[in-house]
């Protein structure tokens, strides 16, 4: 078979979206590397502008901010699209993005659906009330999701979810696991010693949280949960990276009084996150929701013991190699994650995690996707065989 050229569209890396930023980036490194066969791969993104945000007093506002958002989303970006007409197959990397759908030939084009987040106002609409221009605005981003040729999906609950909600034919549908990058390994490069955070933890225990601070992540479970265990343990200390707190959360953290051992950063790079990963006592991941758990697979590749919310989503990405606790049982989560600290054999062994862990893969996550892009390029008319929602 001849090159594919395939056309990656990623999200506007303005917007701060790390995880959807990795997955593209991981995509076009692993065709360039040639570890994805015969494709070659050109990224489609337009320049981010900024139109709101200029304006005075008013740019300095978080209105201007998603008002350019979405200018750039809605306008801008489909208008550069309706130029690319040279490729075999284009990739949506972000399910968010489908609108761009509406600009591109649909029977060659596919998306990385994570998590029906996006449509929950419309799923939804008693748990997450919105404005009817958004919900006309999130109805063109489902619509552009419909027409695709391909639906990719993380886990087999978000097909489930999928499936339920009777949005995409079963048989457009193609399962690909993220990856974990060699980065996360459980042997010391011999930098460890140098990471900053780690000389300042002074050898003391530490329980890690990486992701952002969005409402599904349960970060007021977290807080309360490591409030808890530093009754038990008062030398443990807490390592959040992500996002920063919201309002509420701010509220909750001084109410718990946890400044003086919590270490709360920005995003780190893959090595400094690494090195926090394989020294942590335990990685928590106490999200109501999730699309796939990045951080658990990062965490068992490490060695380090994770404990993680009884959903479906985690269950499947840790299998075996992690401990689960129910979302919002905060004594259960405490009791747990203490014995983990006070006894290594609590947790499954680390040649569990790490096996766990080894079966994700970017190049097996590349390759996936690249095969269902050649086995659409031959085809000329696909047929629409979505199944419109009903909203």
């Amino acid at each position: 078979m001849s090159t594919l050229k395939l056309a990656v569209i990623p999200d506007f890396r303005e917007e701060g979206w790390h995880s959807m930023d990795l997955v593209a980036d991981m995509l076009s490194r692993e065709i360039a590397a040639g570890r994805a066969g015969d494709v070659v791969s050109t990224s489609l993104c337009p320049p981010f502008r900024k139109r709101f945000a200029r304006l005075p007093v008013f740019g300095k506002r978080n209105a201007a901010i998603n008002a350019d958002r979405l200018s750039n989303r809605m306008i801008d970006y489909p208008r550069a699209l309706r130029q690319q007409r040279d490729f075999d197959c284009y990739h949506v990397c972000d399910h968010s993005y489908s609108q761009v759908v509406h600009a591109l030939p649909a029977n060659r084009t596919g998306v990385f659906c994570h998590d029906l987040d996006t449509f929950r106002c419309l799923f939804e609409p008693e748990k997450e009330p919105r404005p009817r221009w958004f919900k006309a605005m999130t109805r063109r981003i489902l619509t552009g999701m419909q027409q695709v040729a391909i639906v990719f999906h993380t886990t087999s609950e978000i097909r489930r979810q999928i499936l339920e909600h009777g949005i995409i034919d079963p048989a457009r549908l193609v399962q690909v696991p993220l990856g974990v990058s060699s980065t996360y390994s459980p042997l010391d490069p011999g930098t460890d010693g140098d990471n900053a955070v780690l000389k300042s933890l002074g050898g003391r225990p530490y329980v890690l949280h990486v992701g952002s601070c969005i409402s599904r992540k349960r970060i007021d479970v977290l807080l309360r949960v490591f409030a808890g265990l530093r009754a038990r343990v008062p030398e443990l200390r807490f390592v959040k990276v992500g996002g920063p707190l919201t309002a509420e959360q701010s509220d909750l953290f001084d109410e718990l009084k946890l400044e003086s051992s919590t270490i709360l950063l920005e995003r780190q790079s893959e090595t400094e996150l690494a090195a926090l990963y394989r020294h942590a006592s335990a990685v928590l991941q106490p999200s109501e929701a999730e699309g796939f758990g990045l951080p658990v697979i990062e965490a068992l590749a490490c060695g380090a013991p994770v404990v993680a919310s009884a959903i479906p989503t985690l269950m499947e990405v840790g299998g075996d190699a992690a401990m689960f606790c129910p979302v919002g049982a905060v004594d259960l989560w405490v009791s747990t994650v203490a014995s983990v600290i006070s006894d290594t054999s609590f947790a499954p062994s680390i040649e569990t995690r790490l096996k766990q862990a080894a079966t994700y893969s970017w190049t097996k996550y590349a390759r996936t996707i690249c095969d269902a892009y050649a086995g659409l390029a031959g085809l000329r008319d696909r047929p629409n065989s979505g199944l419109p929602v009903q909203l």
